[in-house]
């Protein structure tokens, strides 16, 4: 018996993304002869058709694609068109596949009983009609194109379905935002605000009653020491929700200007020391040489200010250290505490909008101090990373280009 052959037929032209996907036909015959006589007939630019001299090619080409149509000689030596239709039908990558059988037997064979029982759609005899062949082949592939249409249909929808979900999730998830800002920020400036209503009731009653003792210089210095801290609070709480309103809305600006990066420090702490007075905490600062650079220095100093506010806010009383280093390109601003130290599973959320770890003895803040100290950061080019093991205090890891000039 001659070798079995696999050859493609009908390949004229190359596919485009703009043309839909051509339809592949398999024609399985052990003559060669017959093979190019019937792909002659069905040929045409929008489908391939695939040869096969046996059952055992058939099979290896059914493996590798999918047909939409397959059209078996009965009769072959070795595996014959009637078993190779049962194993088609037993696998079920292959099960769907029409089948049309193709015999020169006589009808009184009685091969189209067999054919129908294999699982056959339909059953022709030589000498073929060449505008039947071609009529019934046009149907499959016509039927074939309309379930692809119809799979790619069901997968647009399906992915829209997909996107309109995820976009519910992020409403969703927007609102929920928006209703816990709103309860945070209401939570935040009442305190600040009943603090003044409380001290402006106060003052009233005692000019009320005359008692001018209460506005003594050192008395008024206090008095406006604590509505300054008030007005602080209030006012640092404002500007932290414009950044995060320019964040999203991607309209922050950098304006970049050349400073000593060691001298901003020393100014930073010497200005938190009150701060960290009133926390318990005592803070050191190693930057001993000037560090020159060009960044934006009001947003390099509110990424300072922030680290060590939230390092004296979770740092337990302990030390808080900052130490300004290089590496080759940038210079690293380190703030460490010593407090109960940050878990794995939180250390990338707390750089997340509103989100604050929160301690059994600490739960303040809008929780946006750490989310906008990366992102300014990144607005520069450099990363904002935070280095922690449980119960071992947390180290804040500010990474700026460095641009010496």
């Amino acid at each position: 018996m001659a070798e079995s052959t696999v050859e493609p037929m009908a390949e004229s032209g190359t596919e485009t993304m703009a043309e839909p996907a051509r339809i592949k036909l398999l024609i399985v015959d052990d003559l060669p002869e017959n093979l190019l006589a019937l792909s002659k007939i069905i040929e045409q630019d929008d489908r391939i058709v695939f040869q096969a001299r046996s059952g055992e090619a058939a099979l290896a080409l059914l493996l590798d694609h999918e047909f939409a149509l397959a059209i078996l000689d009965v009769m072959m030596p070795g595996m014959d068109g009637f078993e190779l239709a049962e194993l088609m039908r037993g696998t079920e990558r292959t099960r769907t596949i029409p089948i049309v059988f193709v015999s020169a037997a006589g009808k009184e064979l009685n091969h189209a009983f067999k054919g129908y029982e294999t699982g056959a759609v339909d059953f022709l005899y030589k000498p073929l009609d060449i505008a039947a062949v071609q009529s019934k082949v046009n149907v499959f592939v016509a039927m074939r194109r309309q379930q692809d249409e119809m799979t790619r249909q069901v997968a647009a929808l399906e992915k829209s379905q997909r996107e309109l979900q995820a976009m519910k999730d992020e409403l969703r998830y927007a609102l929920q935002l928006r209703d816990d800002f709103m309860s945070m920020v209401a939570h935040e400036l009442r305190t600040p605000l009943n603090t003044l209503l409380l001290e402006t009731q106060l003052r009233s009653m005692h000019l009320d009653r005359g008692n001018t003792e209460a506005f003594a210089p050192d008395m008024l210095r206090r008095m406006v020491a604590r509505d300054g801290r008030q007005i602080k609070s209030m006012i640092r709480l404002i500007h932290d929700m414009v950044d995060v309103s320019r964040i999203r809305s991607g309209k922050l600006s950098i304006r970049a200007t050349e400073f000593d990066l060691s001298t901003l420090l020393q100014q930073v702490v010497s200005d938190l020391e009150p701060q960290a007075d009133v926390a318990g905490c005592r803070m050191s600062l190693e930057a001993s040489e000037s560090l020159c650079g060009r960044w934006d220095d009001f947003r390099v100093e509110q990424i300072i200010i922030n680290l060590l506010t939230n390092a004296l806010r979770y740092g337990a009383r302990k030390p808080v250290e900052v130490s300004l280093t290089t590496e080759p390109g940038h210079a690293v601003v380190t703030v460490r505490d010593h407090g109960g130290g940050i878990a794995v599973e939180d250390q990338q959320r707390i750089f997340a909008p509103f989100e604050r770890v929160g301690t059994n003895t600490v739960r303040e803040g809008l929780g946006m101090g750490l989310y906008i100290a990366r992102q300014l950061a990144e607005a520069h080019g450099g990363t904002l990373e935070v280095v922690s093991t449980g119960g071992n205090g947390a180290a804040f890891v500010l990474r700026l280009p460095l641009e010496v000039a």
